[in-house]
């Protein structure tokens, strides 16, 4: 049994030459029974900062593996900083004495010193010391990689460095009320699109010791490239879960306050009726690349800005749902699919008008109650889920759990009526 941790495909690629079909330890994560027995474990994993990714460390201290042979294989670019040491350290904190730990140099693609053609004339003879390692857990061989005084002070320095840092971005952003001025130059690829994230500065991420998810800034990239081929290997569901985060955005952005014939709002009923149109194109068949290609170009326009120019936006969803996200670690268009449909039934008397004329435009319907049936019918028809129930979550979805989400996700006010958190947590129980 060989679980891994990948970030790039040097972990996965050692990870199957020790086991056909490795375990994703993100995957493994998921499940609620994290016990494992099996006559050898082993744990793939990249070294960042000398150390193994936190997911890793959180995966280590909440399983339990029953093995007579624990082992840990860490990869690594430049410098390993006495990695097997760190991880020794680890496991035994964790309650597991691990029996054999090596490191493998593979290519650094750590990116602020990363150069292709120096890792091409580099011979690191991978796969000289990767069979090296085979052979050694083949015949049970136990041990702990060779550390020197050198390897302890690089990670020393390593300390040092990281000390002199500036402040976690959270402490900055949230509580100094600091953001970054510059950051270094990027370019975005997108291989699953939805958020729309490479069209600006901002992003949502989960401060998972707070257990809250919330937005940062940063700065933009300089260049993206929306090329639908790069989602080819995207599976369905994600795709089309991703283009109803789109969805969710253009309809959240027409449904904040905004002047009467604002053309803002004709196009984001545009972006929703393109969205739709290209949905359903897709469940027809999923390699239409001309309808992956207009997906794209939806979530690039919903979040450029655009719809967002002489008005204030709703994204009230977002806000239950991100929440709802930081507790149970679902997916954020299919969490909005459950949500969405069920919040406008509770301000439609508010907002007639508007959900009238997105039903005419972009489902062909009359009034803003048909509108409504219409999008919640358009869910059922992308096979995304209907009730809280039928999310992948981390953790049961309880109404205890469902109070903790209602009293830490955000209120918006500007709205077509603003709730409070009574009326939030009604929502959530509706939609179980």
């Amino acid at each position: 049994m060989v679980f891994y941790f990948t970030g790039t495909g040097n972990s996965l690629y050692a990870a199957k030459q020790l086991e056909e079909e490795p375990v994703s330890i993100p995957q493994a994560m998921k499940r609620e029974d994290l016990e494992f027995s099996a006559e050898a474990i082993g744990i793939v994993a990249p070294v960042y900062g000398h150390e193994v990714p936190s997911m890793v460390k959180e995966f280590l201290a909440k399983a339990s593996f029953h093995t007579d042979y624990f082992y840990m294989v860490l990869t690594y670019g430049n410098r390993h900083g006495g990695a097997a040491e760190l991880a020794q350290a680890l496991c035994r904190s964790c309650g597991i004495e691990p029996a054999y730990i090596n490191v493998l140099q593979m290519a650094d693609n750590w990116l602020p010193s990363f150069d292709m053609e120096e890792q091409k004339r580099a011979d690191k003879k991978v796969e000289e010391h990767l069979e090296k390692i085979l052979e050694d857990v083949r015949q049970r061989k136990r041990g702990i990689s060779q550390v020197t005084e050198a390897d302890r002070e690089a990670h020393r320095r390593f300390l040092a460095g990281m000390a002199r840092m500036p402040e976690d971005i959270w402490t900055m952003e949230y509580e100094t009320g600091k953001f970054p001025g510059a950051g270094i130059p990027m370019g975005a690829v997108i291989t699953a699109s939805g958020t729309g994230a490479e069209m600006n500065s901002g992003a949502v991420i989960t401060y998972e010791e707070q257990l809250w998810n919330g937005p940062v800034v940063g700065t933009a990239a300089s260049f993206a490239v929306l090329d639908p081929a790069c989602t080819a290997s995207v599976p369905a569901m994600q795709v089309l879960s991703g283009a109803f985060d789109t969805l969710s955005h253009a309809m959240e952005t027409y449904l904040g306050n905004s002047d009467r014939d604002n053309v803002s709002d004709d196009v984001a009923l545009a972006i929703m009726k393109n969205t739709v149109v290209n949905m359903r194109r897709l469940l027809s068949d999923m390699q239409d690349m001309q309808a992956r290609g207009n997906l794209m170009w939806d979530s690039a326009m919903a979040e450029n800005g655009i719809l967002k120019v002489g008005r204030l936006t709703d994204f009230q969803a977002h806000q239950i749902e991100h929440q709802l996200g930081a507790y149970t670690v679902c997916n954020h268009g299919q969490g909005l699919a459950v949500i969405q449909p069920v919040y406008y039934r509770h301000i439609l008397k508010e907002a007639e008008e508007k959900f009238a004329r997105m039903g005419k435009e972009v489902f062909g319907t009359e009034t803003g109650e048909e509108a409504l049936d219409a999008l919640a019918a358009f869910v059922r028809e992308c096979g995304l889920p209907t009730k809280l129930s039928q999310l992948r979550s981390r953790r049961e979805i309880t109404p205890k759990l469902l109070r903790q989400v209602v009293g830490s996700c955000n209120i918006i006010r500007s709205n077509p009526r603003t709730l409070d958190r009574g009326e939030i947590y009604e929502i959530l129980c509706e939609c179980m």
